[in-house]
């Protein structure tokens, strides 16, 4: 079983774990919402890509055992098992891995397997994050997404036949002709599925997208008030079949948040490898190349393949505490910053507005669609 606090006051040590982050960008089809650093059509440099992978991980300095260990994407699931697994060992022989590690990837509904779902439990692999985004076809279709409805249920049973203690579903709203119906529908058909999380993402315009494009030429944008219905519906629903909302697009069963997450969210520190990757250690936030041939050139030179890389320390840390903190549920402890921030103008008119509450030293926003306007006050705030 995956042991691991749930999202209350006592996962504010989730700062203390140690995570790794593996991102995987090979794609067959670039989906018009996505801005991540993907790669289509370049599956003949799996095998490099995968030696790059295993010879940065060599270059990072000993650490302590892993808590958690995230594959992202992209999309791993185009990885085989012996990959995946690959990666995974380097991980446990380099700094090793806690007892009770979770060991997530995430994965298209349309390329799982029994054969991968068994290879990949074989190697370690213990949580699974699908792609659903809908169980609407026409939904599917708008969002460029490959798979039928069928092949979500069909992925979550291979999955729980597997040894996969957790199983997540990724659920998009908001997209062109998306009915409140239609959303209800596919959180009924979620549900029904009983998976250990859900996150329900809101669809948004990133610049440099096929879906900017296409509402730069006269598209409709999604509709923020229709998202709004939306979002409460889906916490309403799941709240109903025992998934509760731990952060503002994620909710969980008791004992099944993503540990990955929770540390993040607590400043914890992590490596990121891979194409894109962004780490957090030792005081130092980098990125790596968000494009695969300089990726691929700087580690097969021996360069450490981090573009930039900057100190987060002093007010700059107490910001990013909060900014991370005020997305979950549970809310932050106030700290030198949350109080600033109660005590100004911007923060009494939003306690006045039932936003945001201070309760013994905890900060905590009340209204939860309204959290991107308590990150522009936080963002706003002068040095304490």
């Amino acid at each position: 079983m995956i042991a691991r606090p749930d999202d209350s006051r006592l996962a504010d040590d989730a700062g203390s774990w140690r995570s790794a982050y593996v991102h995987v960008p090979f794609c067959a089809r670039l989906c018009p919402y996505c801005d991540f650093a993907v790669v289509v059509g370049r599956d003949d440099s799996q095998d490099r890509y995968l030696a790059a992978l295993l010879a940065e991980i060599a270059m990072e300095p000993e650490w302590s055992p892993l808590d958690a260990v995230f594959f992202g994407g992209g999309t791993p699931s185009r990885f085989d098992a012996e990959r995946l697994g690959a990666v995974l060992a380097l991980l446990r022989d380099r700094f090793g891995l806690a007892d009770d590690v979770e060991v997530s990837l995430e994965a298209n509904p349309e390329d799982w397997s029994v054969a991968l779902a068994k290879g990949l439990a074989r190697q370690g692999f213990n949580r699974v994050s699908f792609g659903a985004q809908s169980f609407d076809p026409a939904v599917l279709s708008a969002l460029g997404r490959r798979h039928r409805a069928a092949h979500i249920g069909e992925a979550v049973r291979i999955a729980r036949a597997n040894g996969f203690r957790s199983v997540s579903l990724d659920l998009i709203f908001g997209a062109e002709g998306e009915s409140i119906d239609s959303w209800e529908t596919t959180l009924d058909d979620a549900i029904d599925l009983q998976p250990d999380h859900v996150s329900t993402y809101a669809l948004t315009v990133e610049r440099g997208t096929e879906l900017s494009r296409r509402v730069a030429a006269g598209a409709p944008p999604p509709d923020p008030d229709d998202q709004a219905d939306k979002w409460e519906k889906a916490c309403s629903a799941l709240a109903g079949a025992g998934l509760i909302r731990y952060e503002v697009s994620n909710h969980a069963r008791p004992g099944h948040p993503c540990r990955y997450n929770l540390s993040v969210w607590d400043q914890g520190e992590y490596l990121g490898v891979g194409l894109g990757a962004h780490g957090h250690r030792d005081g130092i936030r980098r990125r790596n190349y968000r494009r695969l041939d300089a990726y691929l050139q700087a580690v097969e030179t021996g360069r450490h393949p981090g573009q930039a890389h900057e100190r987060v320390d002093g007010w700059g840390r107490e910001q990013e505490r909060l900014l991370l903190g005020l997305r979950r549920a549970a809310g932050v402890t106030a700290g030198p910053g949350g109080r600033l921030l109660w005590a100004s103008w911007t923060g009494r008119r939003l306690a006045e507005a039932g936003v945001l509450t201070l309760t013994d030293d905890r900060l905590v926003v009340t209204r939860p669609l309204l959290t991107d306007e308590v990150s522009r006050a936080v963002a706003a705030l002068p040095p304490g």
